[in-house]
C-alpha cells in the first residue's frame, strides 16, 4: 500500500501553529499549485489560449523538528517542495459545523 504526495508550489500565507485539545502542536499552511495547458486547435506559437488552474492544498506538519522549522522559516510566497501523505479528516468549524478536510501531512 502506498499513500504518497509530491507538490511543488507557492505558500499562500505565513504558517500558523495550532494546538488542539492537549495534543502536540501542528503547523498549518496552504500551498498553491498551478496547471497550465494550451486550448484551441492551432499549434502555432501564437495560436490558442493558455489556460491556468490553481489548486490550493492544506499542509499539516506534525513532526517536531520539521514543524518548528516550517513555522519559523516558511513565509507567504515561498516556493516549496512538499512530500507527504493524504489524510481525509474531519474538523469542527467556528460555527460548530462538522466538515471534511483533506490535508497533506508533510
Amino acid at each position: 500500500a502506498m499513500n504518497r504526495v509530491q507538490l511543488l508550489g507557492r505558500v499562500g500565507q505565513d504558517p500558523i501553529m495550532r494546538q488542539v485539545d492537549g495534543k502536540n502542536p501542528v503547523t498549518i499552511f496552504s500551498l498553491a499549485t498551478n496547471e497550465m495547458w494550451r486550448t484551441g486547435e492551432n499549434e502555432e506559437a501564437q495560436g490558442g489560449d493558455i489556460s491556468q488552474k490553481t489548486t490550493w492544498h492544506r499542509i499539516s506538519v506534525f513532526r517536531p523538528g520539521l514543524r518548528d522549522v516550517t513555522y519559523q522559516y516558511v513565509k507567504k510566497g515561498s516556493r516549496l517542495y512538499v512530500e507527504g501523505k493524504l489524510d481525509y479528516g474531519e474538523y469542527t468549524d467556528k460555527n460548530n459545523v462538522r466538515r471534511q478536510a483533506t490535508t497533506i501531512v508533510a
